[in-house]
């Protein structure tokens, strides 16, 4: 059963200081099969404050789901997936690492910090958006993800 059998948009949270990324990240997802909007932060800090609904993300919708990279200013992303994953409000959210380390430790030590997934982020263009089209299609046509209704019991 897909999300688009749900019949609601889909909430997607993306932690990325890089443009070009996020520009890739969001000319792939517009190519969805599955209606998403993207939200954008740029550093740790800001994912908190978004997921939090702090500061002049107040009015933030719960993401179903964060695409993470790890090299982030002000706060990294072992730190925001730290924070989010040991919050009983938040941990539920599925949490896909896509950053361009592919360090043993910094895979191991994502997965203990409970990331849902963890993808390297190609150099080619062609390979990034294919990556990213894996992504949409897993996690947004194939995967049940927590359902904001459930979730709306505690701070969203």
């Amino acid at each position: 059963m897909s999300q688009e059998y749900l019949g609601q948009m889909i909430e997607i949270l993306l932690v990325e200081d890089n443009p070009g990324d996020v520009r890739l990240t969001q000319e792939a997802l517009k190519e969805a099969k599955v209606s998403n909007r993207m939200n954008v932060v740029v550093d740790g800090e800001e994912a908190l404050q978004y997921v939090r609904r702090q500061g002049r993300f107040h009015d933030a919708v719960r993401p179903d789901l964060i695409l993470l990279d790890l090299n982030l200013p002000k706060k990294d992303g072992r730190e925001v997936l730290t924070e989010i994953k040991s919050d009983p409000q938040l941990r539920s959210i599925p949490i896909v690492v896509l950053t361009t380390s592919n360090a043993e430790l910094d895979i191991m030590r994502a997965y203990d910090l409970h990331a849902n997934c963890y993808i390297t982020k190609p150099v080619d263009l062609d390979q990034f958006l294919h990556v990213v089209r894996e992504i949409e299609s897993f996690w947004l046509t194939l995967v049940m993800l927590p359902t904001r209704a459930i979730s709306s019991s505690s701070q969203f």
